[in-house]
């Protein structure tokens, strides 16, 4: 995704990463916009259920969505 883009999590491809990102409100079902990558692209900053979220990127490569 780019800065300002706009997708719907569809899913997880990590079983045990999931529960947590459950628990920080990555719902399927939910849209998630991609904010911006930190100055030296790891973390990243997503936007989801009204509140922004840092992600390192090996967690949130684990986000499948929709376009």
């Amino acid at each position: 995704m780019k800065p300002g883009e706009i997708a719907i999590i569809s899913g997880f491809s990590d079983e045990v990463l999931s529960v947590k990102l459950l628990e920080m409100g990555c719902l399927p079902g939910a849209p998630v916009r991609f904010n911006f990558t930190a100055p030296l692209g790891d973390p990243i900053c997503i936007s989801v259920l009204g509140y922004e979220l840092s992600l390192r990127l090996e967690e949130a490569a684990t986000i499948s969505i929709l376009n």
